[in-house]
């Protein structure tokens, strides 16, 4: 297919022109017009772009790419090392960042909480990225932590009592603890995010409400993979998830 036609088809579906996002969404490199071959991963990382290399890939699709807010504009050192391999074998950059957290279907939050068997009940936080639900039975932070640690191949690092009841859960995939304070407020038991801060130990400690940190890279591999895997059945496309491991 045409890398155009994918660029639309991607930026439709995921509304891009809805976020305010702290980097580009979208085609950030460009590469060759037809895309047969499409690797996803999380991370545009250096690692990644050598293993779509050897997969003879013509695209990436990654949740974390380049040119963020705030960041040294020009391009040298590693920033120079990634985009120049990029070039180089005309392979095409897609990144899309909070449009993959919040999408209602290929989501990070959406297919983590299928994952986990959480029942979304409703939306939270700047531009409704954070999620809240429930579990279908209620159980204990130990068990839903067991759950987790099966269900991404990485044991979370969870505070609270492990004995509580835990029925209620909010979620945001990544680096999402400043939403802790809302979720306790929303009522809930638990609340999943990939990374912990200190003073969120002491939150959950005072508040009662257990905090779960699954791993920011964990979180957020399987959004990506699922867009990836809907390319591939819509386009007839061949798609490769590379997981390079990041123990965040």
């Amino acid at each position: 297919m045409h890398r155009d036609e994918l660029e639309n088809h991607l930026n439709q579906l995921l509304e891009i022109s809805r976020f305010h996002d702290y980097c580009p969404n979208g085609l950030q490199v460009e590469g060759r017009h037809d895309v047969r071959t499409l690797v996803s991963g999380v991370t545009a990382s250096f690692d990644l772009l050598q293993a779509a290399i050897t997969a003879k890939a013509d695209a990436i699709l990654v949740h974390h790419g380049y040119f963020w807010r705030g960041e040294d504009m020009r391009i040298t050192g590693m920033k120079s090392r990634r985009i120049g391999l990029l070039i180089m074998h005309k392979i095409n950059l897609f990144a899309y960042h909070l449009p993959l957290d919040v999408h209602p279907q290929f989501g990070n939050n959406a297919v983590l909480g299928k994952k986990l068997g959480l029942i979304e009940t409703g939306r939270f936080g700047d531009q409704d990225v954070a999620f809240q639900g429930e579990l279908p039975h209620a159980t204990t932070l130990k068990a839903l932590g067991e759950k987790i640690s099966r269900t991404l191949l990485r044991k979370p690092m969870m505070i609270g009592d492990a004995n509580k009841t835990i029925r209620q859960v909010a979620w945001c995939t990544g680096a999402a603890q400043s939403y802790f304070e809302t979720a306790i407020q929303q009522g809930a038991d638990a609340f999943i995010t990939g990374e912990i801060s200190e003073q969120s130990v002491h939150a959950a400690r005072e508040s009662g409400v257990a905090f779960i940190a699954a791993g920011h890279h964990a979180t957020e591999r399987y959004g990506v993979q699922a867009l990836g895997d809907h390319l591939a059945q819509k386009f007839d496309i061949h798609h490769q998830f590379i997981d390079v491991d990041n123990p965040v």
